[in-house]
């Protein structure tokens, strides 16, 4: 049994409840900014409000985005290409990035949940990365068996 499907939902459902819960984060933040009505370094309490909400919303909509790509891999079981593989890498360097940055803000329990987000993704690229070989008497596009020998074409049949 293969894990690349799996993986591929694992990481789809995790990126889809990281959205949800990046966007309701920074949403509840801007409400806290919002109710404190006080200036930090002479900012205005409303810009930072609306700003929390609209960084909110545009990372959930990222990991969101990168949830579908995940998703769709794991419906089509095929390897992302394109812009989702794009989409993929750069999450899994942004969870590197978070992971860095949680470890002293937030704590080991941030950081672990980071680094196994990272891991997930990296493994779903992956496994969806290893080329399959073929098995032994079946031809590769250049003619040649999966052990790299020539394989002779099939023979016709012979009536007498």
């Amino acid at each position: 049994m293969s894990v690349r499907r799996p993986v591929a939902w694992t990481v789809a459902v995790v990126l889809f409840a990281e959205a949800v819960g990046v966007a309701a984060l920074n949403w509840f933040l801007a409400i806290v900014v919002d109710r404190q009505d006080m200036s930090l370094a002479g900012l205005d309490p409303d810009v930072m409000s609306v700003s929390s909400k609209i960084g909110g919303v545009v990372f959930g909509l990222y990991f969101a985005l990168c949830a579908l790509v995940a998703l769709l891999v794991a419906l089509r079981d095929r390897a992302p290409a394109g812009l989702g593989r794009i989409l993929l890498i750069s999450a899994a360097v942004v969870h590197g990035l978070l992971g860095a940055f949680t470890w002293g803000l937030v704590g080991p329990g941030a950081f672990i949940f980071m680094i196994v987000v990272l891991g997930l993704i990296v493994l779903l690229l992956m496994t969806y990365d290893a080329r399959e070989q073929p098995a032994a008497g079946q031809r590769t596009e250049d003619g040649k068996g999966g052990d790299g020998s020539p394989v002779s074409p099939p023979s016709a049949p012979t009536t007498p």
